[in-house]
């Protein structure tokens, strides 16, 4: 029987993991002024290396932190998770040079736990043929922290550049308070197992996860899938801005409209998919989805065709909490942190590596000099590798 109270604060958790993601990508060329940037390219360089820095203390954190919560519960982890978030907003609130911000920012990552913790409790609390369901109410909600997000960082940025932090640091120590008072412990103490030594390697960790039977491919294609994602927040900026000269207002409404677009997705289209379709074949038309519009970015130079694609880019985000679902079906409550830890330190080796590589090729298609200008190259790449995927998918068909 699932706790409402506990479901509404996992729900409240993830709205704000997403809104302090989004709060800060309108007033990010201003963030990096006032920190000592020479231009906007030198910030852009800058911002980089704050999202690369936040990726890879995910990645050696998430398997330790969802180890931890599977030896001492839950609810302890994701408290001081969030506790270190509230600190996190409140030192990017008083950076004034680029170190204090990437020392935010490595905070962030450690707390990124608050989302790998949140996706444990939830599946500890969800009976099994509710947790694709209840995972896409994860997605959902942050579809619309990824929409609120953008406004609140552009409307209180009206007042001060640091406004949104401090907004930020408020809402996050209210989720603490209301934790406290409505979040029992989700994992029985019969049902834990002990902290290792190995849970301290984050490779030991995803290496342990690849073993448990039936793992390693829906793993291997997770990873895969956010990798060629990534292009969309590391590219999208500065790709709208390449082709349609666009404001960071304007970028910013689209990415509103995506976040609206994901919200619809997980909090509807996939909850009527899953029970007609099923898991697999709803993944699979995620995945076809993704392919289509991976290609068509890659080509399109029309702000009525983008508007479409957004949308269906948006269905292709019904893979991952499908996917995580079949997995999580898969394996002993006792190993569901060990799970959502690994998953989200595949996302985090995705978003350190992808933005290298499709920056790159952004670079190599969209300069003056180009020999080939092509400045969607990057979304190109991405379509590509996702249609090179596709045949594995039908090994996951159930039998």
């Amino acid at each position: 029987m699932e706790n409402r109270s506990a479901l509404w604060f996992i729900l409240a958790t993830i709205l704000l993991d997403a809104i302090g993601v989004g709060i800060v990508f309108p007033i990010m060329p201003d963030l990096m002024e006032r920190v000592g940037a020479s231009s906007t390219a030198n910030g852009a360089v800058w911002g980089g290396v704050l999202m690369a820095s936040y990726a890879a203390m995910q990645f050696l954190f998430s398997p330790i932190i969802g180890g931890i919560s599977d030896a001492v519960g839950r609810r302890p982890v994701l408290l001081l998770a969030l506790v270190t978030l509230t600190v996190d907003y409140v030192i990017m609130a008083l950076a004034t040079t680029f170190w204090m911000l990437l020392v935010g920012r490595l905070l962030a990552g450690v707390a990124g736990a608050t989302y790998i913790t949140a996706t444990a409790y939830l599946a500890d609390i969800s009976t099994p043929e509710k947790r694709a369901a209840n995972f896409g109410l994860i997605g959902a909600t942050f579809g619309i922290g990824f929409v609120m997000g953008p406004v609140i960082g552009g409307v209180a940025a009206g007042w001060h550049i640091t406004a949104p932090f401090w907004l930020a640091a408020v809402l996050a120590g209210l989720n603490v308070v209301f934790g406290l008072f409505v979040l029992p412990e989700s994992l029985p103490s019969a049902k834990r197992r002990p902290f290792r030594r190995r849970d301290l390697n984050p490779f030991s960790s995803i290496s342990d996860a690849f073993r448990l039977p039936g793992l390693a491919l829906p793993l291997t294609l997770l990873f895969l899938f956010e990798f060629a994602n990534m292009v969309y927040p590391t590219l999208w900026a500065f790709w709208t801005r390449e082709v349609f000269g666009w404001s960071a207002a304007m970028i910013g409404l689209t990415l509103a409209a995506y976040g609206i677009a994901i919200t619809f997705t997980q909090g509807v289209v996939l909850q009527r998919m899953l029970p007609r379709l099923g898991e697999w074949r709803t993944l699979i038309f995620a995945m076809l989805c993704s392919v289509v519009a991976l290609i068509a970015f890659g080509f399109l130079a029309s702000v009525l065709a983008m508007v479409v694609f957004i949308f269906v880019a948006a269905l292709a985000d019904m893979a991952p909490p499908t996917m995580t679902a079949m997995m999580s079906n898969q394996v002993p409550e006792d190993r569901q942190g060990l799970l959502q830890g690994v998953i989200a330190s595949l996302g985090s080796i995705a978003a350190v590596i992808a933005p290298m590589i499709l920056t790159f090729t952004f670079n190599l298609f969209a300069a003056p000099e180009a020999s080939l200008y092509l400045p969607g190259a990057p979304f190109l790449l991405s379509g590509l590798m996702i249609a090179i995927t596709l045949p594995l998918y039908w090994r996951l068909k159930p039998t």
